[in-house]
């Protein structure tokens, strides 16, 4: 998640976490020739933090359609691969550029927008990279209904 931008400043955990992945991304976006945007979503489609290039809405549209691909992608490896549902990567190249998803801890995953004339191997090689070094950063547990929830 962003840090709001208005009232004061945010300095819990969640907030910090989100601030140094986003210094994080734009350090990827960065060292990656090509790279346009970074994100990092849930499973689920719910975007956890981005690189300022992007705006709230465009980044809420990329996590969706992230979450959507990996969904299919998810159903393909079930169905075509060994059985168990796992997706390493996707890749969607599409006129005027590539979208790059990789899983990035439990329940997250790392999107980057590229242009097409880019390198794939070098952007597929960078995000990996980010995701070993952070992955206890990078990840979204199942989230829990209040009934859930242990108590304690």
């Amino acid at each position: 998640m962003t840090a709001p931008t208005t009232g004061a400043p945010q300095h819990t955990p969640a907030a910090v976490a989100a601030t140094k992945l986003t210094w994080l991304l734009e350090g990827l976006l960065d060292r990656t020739p090509g790279a346009r945007h970074a994100l990092v979503l849930s499973r689920d489609g719910l975007r956890l933090c981005h690189t300022p290039e992007l705006t709230e809405d465009q980044a809420d549209q990329l996590a969706a359609i992230s979450a959507g691909i990996q969904s299919l992608s998810h159903g393909a490896s079930v169905e075509f691969g060994d059985g168990s549902g796992g997706v390493r990567q996707s890749m969607t190249e599409f006129y005027g550029g590539i979208l790059f998803i990789v899983e990035a801890g439990e329940g997250a995953h790392l999107a980057v927008v590229a242009t097409e004339d880019s390198d794939p191997g070098l952007i597929g090689h960078n995000m990996n990279e980010l995701v070993e070094q952070l992955g206890e950063y990078l990840s979204a547990p199942p989230r829990r209904s209040a009934e859930e929830e242990p108590s304690t």
